[in-house]
């Protein structure tokens, strides 16, 4: 049996970098009798980056999912993207979560936690260019800095300065 589809568009925004973030994600799928919803998600940060927000994003989209999906996640993050179609990833994890260079790589946490929110679903990740007019890109972006700049913002628990 067929995996239910969902499209997810996803972007993070820092005001400032370090500064407040937000991201946002927009989830695009089929319930069993073939009506179409759209559910928009958004939080915002007192303190973090762009990449962080960027890869909270598809994240929390995924951990939103209740049941295995087969998912295609568009982001303008070549950050987020090239990780998984380049083989970042892949590498970090052969030399235990360090970069090419040695280095530890950055916001392991968050990386981490997307592996994880990945794991009972098929995913792949297309990149789109962003701020080009591509209709739920930019509402994604609209999503993320107005929660970057709502009241009550969340703490980024995993960002070290």
């Amino acid at each position: 049996m067929a995996l239910p589809r969902v499209d997810i568009w996803t972007d993070g925004s820092s005001l400032g970098n370090p500064g407040p973030g937000g991201w946002a994600a927009i989830l695009l799928f089929e319930d069993a009798s073939g009506e179409e919803h759209r559910l928009e998600l958004s939080e915002g940060y007192g303190l973090t980056t762009n990449n962080r927000m960027e890869l909270l994003a598809p994240a929390k989209a995924l951990e939103a999912l209740k049941r295995p999906c087969s998912v295609t996640v568009h982001s303008d993050s070549q950050y987020v993207v090239k990780a998984h179609t380049d083989g970042w990833i892949a590498g970090w994890l052969a030399r235990g979560w360090t970069g090419a260079r040695k280095r530890p790589v950055a916001n392991v946490d968050l990386w981490r936690r997307l592996l994880a929110a990945e794991a009972p679903h098929e995913v792949r990740y297309l990149w789109v260019r962003g701020h080009e007019g591509t209709e739920l890109n930019e509402r994604a972006d609209e999503l993320a800095r107005a929660a970057a700049q709502g009241e009550g913002l969340l703490e980024d628990e995993g960002f070290r300065p």
